[in-house]
């Protein structure tokens, strides 16, 4: 019956050719003056408020509409409050939450964020609030999965808004992982296995470190806060419950976890390289593909704030759009913001820590944690003076903390936005950039006067004496020196090839003179190089050319590695196999077969070089080399020999082809890039594995739709057969026609799995397709199809 009412609710929704628009009237408490949201077909609502205060107020009521389960999942999140819900299983989550939890003054934070940021994020969960008050009165109308968990919605703090629970934080993981490595192969071998730069860093641990314990679950707190949650059959209500035994659905062959992969592409170009003389700025954030999308829409219009794009849902403002001055967009520059610290602990007291030959106490917090179906559990968190303690090893004297600069004032991902909703030049959007500490970010930048710039920013340590890339003595001899200022990070305006992009690679200049605050590890140049390749070859670039760019699916790697096998003699279906790569264009389209034969022998190839060149004691270190350097192999003259690497090239095909036979059938031609067993796209809500086959699949679940691409290619699509990542939300402005951008959000707005809005841009995405951004109201209005008249309720 739901199924058939969303048909239903879709097929009014699209088909009407009349585009009539539905109006309500809602009073809500909190609101100072009326505010119009109208929705656009596409599920974008559009905020018309008198003033600031209702003009979030409103975004926060909206998101909250669209979002609830989201919210509440988020919320639990950022308070550490899972294991209320869940059970024990999550208990060590809530206390890595807990542990990393900003403690600091909230009225400073905020404000950080915009001079009224205490008024906006305030005003914001007021707004989520009052949803949240409605559906508690209310509680018919919660959204599915709040039945399916039996629970209900709690209200937000402004605690919740600038929790830092799911930002891009830093590499601790990989510190660990490297002095892991390093412990067992020595700095000189580990290097050998990872692709970083540009300049040599030091790998060496220092000789106060005991070597040997750092296999214990050091992070085990940290990685537990920031997992995604994940139900099962017991959590929910038995009506709804998956009696089965939970496993995936599609095959997820090839998949890597891989923070590397997690990026984005942006770009933007000056008027001298475009058809009708404006700029254009480009941008298509890769992050995890998910139900629903990790970015949400939204048009925000007030005396002071005419802004449209794309953002964290539950965030005020818009991190990713334009306002009537310029346009703006991000990806992630490399700024290694965490630090691992090893103590000495007092064997007289184990909490007390030597830090420059004194004994320091640590820092206590106790906080009592709700777990379902048991009594309350009491903690101990422990700080030192570089931050939270994951570890106390009482056995071998050691504690180990985390250093993390973003949790200073400030370090909220994405929120910073707000002062560059509001900028009107280059000037003012660079100042805005200097309060963003958190992603470190590429931020460009272009507007209707016909400049182009970029920005790096994120707030980026200082260390003069050792490369953050190991773990280091917490006993002082290893400090930071401060901050760089953002605005010191790498920059440019206006450059002379009239272009500026970037995809994560390294694009910081060689001239550069502030190397001790940046990082060294940055993804594969692949889709940063293409598009540069693209974008400096053409002078009369359209919308249609920077849509086919951003959905590109020609493979770089693939340039290189084919013609590798020109010489190398085959037999069979191999050889039938390799002449279907002759001629071919490498792109990675989804019906090629060559697409599929390359993808598969990409895969093949690198893990018969990991076989080759990971040592076998640091295999469960180190699992895979970045593409890269696996690359590199093949060029480097001292890496193999001639026969070696004939040998590797040929061996690693064969096993590709077998491995297409026997997952494709005999017939090469159903091997084809981008099927439902190959290349694809299938998106599980969270709660998939719990609920019973037929909601699972009639209400939750996406796909699968076939995909082209590879984490490779500018339309990245990650580096598994069932896409986990790459860019669900796509932007494209023309900042000389602000009703001319286009834009793609995949699956839908809505998180309410009976909404409209739920799907209706999951197909279209599917097929790198677009829909259109309108920004003036006549254009908006001939494609609203609800009008919500938000009315203060008099007092």
């Amino acid at each position: 019956m739901k199924r058939l009412t969303l048909i239903v609710l879709t097929a009014l929704l699209f088909s009407c050719k009349e585009n009539k628009t539905s109006t309500t009237d809602l009073y809500i408490n909190g609101l100072q003056e009326p505010v119009e949201v109208v929705r656009d077909k596409w599920g974008v609502n559009h905020i018309y408020a008198k003033n600031q205060h209702d003009l979030f107020f409103a975004q926060g009521y909206a998101a909250a509409v669209d979002r609830l389960f989201q919210f509440e999942i988020w919320r639990r999140q950022a308070t550490g409050t899972v294991s209320e819900i869940l059970g024990e299983r999550e208990l060590k989550r809530d206390m890595g939450t807990r542990l990393f939890m900003f403690r600091g003054d909230m009225k400073t934070e905020m404000n950080h964020y915009h001079p009224d940021g205490d008024e906006i994020i305030t005003a914001y969960t007021n707004g989520v609030n009052a949803y949240i008050e409605e559906m508690l009165n209310n509680p018919e109308d919660l959204p599915i999965e709040f039945k399916i968990l039996d629970i209900v919605p709690q209200k937000w703090t402004p605690e919740v808004v600038i929790s830092r629970h799911q930002g891009l934080l830093g590499n601790i993981k990989e510190e660990l992982q490297i002095g892991r490595a390093v412990a067992k192969l020595g700095p000189e071998k580990v290097k050998d296995l990872f692709w970083l730069h540009p300049k040599d860093p030091d790998l060496t641990l220092d000789k106060k470190i005991d070597e040997k314990l750092l296999s214990q679950d050091i992070l085990e707190l940290y990685n537990a806060y920031r997992k995604s949650v994940e139900f099962t059959a017991s959590d929910i209500q038995p009506e709804y419950r998956n009696k089965e035994i939970s496993s995936n659905l599609i095959n997820k062959k090839g998949e890597k976890t891989d923070s590397l992969s997690i990026g984005s592409n942006n770009w933007v170009v000056s008027g001298d390289r475009t058809i009708d003389g404006n700029t254009y700025m480009a941008n298509d954030p890769h992050r995890t593909i998910a139900v629903p999308s990790l970015r949400y829409m939204a048009h925000l219009v007030a005396p002071g704030w005419n802004v449209i794009g794309g953002g964290e849902p539950e965030i005020p403002g818009i991190s990713i759009g334009h306002n009537e001055y310029g346009a703006w967009g991000l990806t992630v520059f490399e700024t290694d913001g965490e630090d691992l610290y090893v103590y000495e602990l007092n064997p007289e007291n184990p909490n007390q820590y030597k830090y420059q030959g004194k004994w320091l106490n640590m820092k206590n917090i106790k906080e009592t944690i709700k777990i379902k179906g048991q009594k309350d559990t009491l903690v101990n968190l422990s700080y030192t003076k570089h931050g939270p303690v994951t570890l106390i090893d009482k056995e071998n004297n050691v504690a180990y903390a985390v250093r993390c600069a973003w949790l200073e004032p400030g370090g909220s991902p994405y929120l910073a936005s707000l002062r560059m909703d509001q900028a009107k030049n280059w000037k003012e959007f660079r100042e805005a950039c200097n309060y963003s500490h958190i992603p470190g970010e590429n931020m460009v930048w272009t507007d209707k006067e016909g400049n182009i710039g970029w920005q790096a920013v994120g707030i980026a340590p200082i260390r003069r004496n050792f490369s953050g890339m190991v773990p280091v003595p917490g006993d002082g001899s290893y400090e930071w020196d401060g901050y760089l200022p953002i605005i010191k990070k790498p920059n440019d305006l206006n450059p002379q090839k009239g272009f500026i992009a970037t995809a994560n690679q390294n694009v910081t200049p060689p001239e550069y003179e502030h190397w001790d605050a940046i990082g060294y590890s940055w993804a594969d140049p692949y889709r940063g190089n293409r598009v540069n390749e693209v974008l400096g070859k053409n002078t009369e670039f359209t919308m249609e050319d920077m849509k086919s760019l951003q959905t590109d699916y020609l493979s770089l790697p693939a340039k290189e590695l084919v013609p590798l096998l020109k010489d190398i003699v085959f037999e069979g279906k191999y050889q039938k196999a390799k002449l279907k790569l002759d001629d071919w264009n490498f792109k990675l389209t989804s019906n090629s077969i060559p697409a599929a034969i390359y993808v598969v022998w990409e895969e093949s190839l690198a893990e018969s070089i990991e076989d080759e060149f990971i040592p076998k004691e640091v295999k469960d270190i180190i699992p895979y080399l970045q593409l890269k350097k696996i690359l590199d192999v093949f060029t480097s003259p001292d890496a193999l020999t001639e026969n070696e690497r004939e040998e590797l090239l040929k061996k690693s095909f064969q096993y590709a082809i077998d491995d297409l036979e026997n997952r494709l059938g005999p017939d090469m031609k159903s091997w084809q890039y981008g099927q439902s067993n190959n290349k694809h796209i299938y998106i599980e809500h969270a709660l998939s594995n719990a609920v019973n086959g037929a909601m699972r699949d009639s209400m939750f679940n996406l796909g699968p739709l076939p995909r082209g691409g590879n984490g490779s290619t500018p339309g990245s699509t990650g580096s598994n057969l069932n896409q986990s990542s790459g860019a669900s939300f796509r932007l494209i402005v023309n900042t000389g026609d602000w009703d001319t951008a286009e834009a793609s959000n995949g699956p839908g707005q809505s998180g309410n799995p009976e909404s409209p809005f739920y799907r209706n841009l999951f197909e279209p995405w599917a097929k790198d397709q677009y829909f259109p951004v309108y920004y003036s109201k006549n254009k908006i209005d001939s494609v609203a199809v609800d009008l919500k008249r938000l009315l203060p309720i008099k007092k």
